[in-house]
């Protein structure tokens, strides 16, 4: 029984949710997260934030998209993320979904 909790948490995977900031390359999105801290001296909360290169197979992600990454095995030097979900499509002025709305 303790075999199956140990192989049930080493699959476990670290999953982080961020906006695609860019997605100029191909099969990949750079992704920046961005994560609230205090300051050790101060308290002032404050918002730090890393980019992440993750693997999108489909190139179906554009700029601006919430969407969740999930760590794996290394895919190139610098691409160890994969695209896991979409939290929601961004809605940037002038794109084919805000002028249906817009009507």
């Amino acid at each position: 029984m303790s075999e199956t909790q140990n192989t049930q948490e080493a699959k476990r995977q670290r999953t982080l949710v961020g906006r695609v900031v860019s997605n100029k390359m191909d099969k990949t999105v750079v992704v920046r997260v961005e994560r609230r801290v205090k300051h050790p001296v101060f308290g002032k909360i404050m918002v730090r934030s890393n980019k992440y290169k993750a693997h999108d197979e489909t190139n179906q992600y554009n700029e601006g998209d919430m969407v969740e990454i999930a760590e794996g095995r290394p895919i190139s030097r610098d691409k160890s993320w994969t695209l896991h979900a979409s939290s929601k499509k961004s809605l940037r002025p002038g794109s084919a979904c805000c002028l249906k709305h817009r009507s």
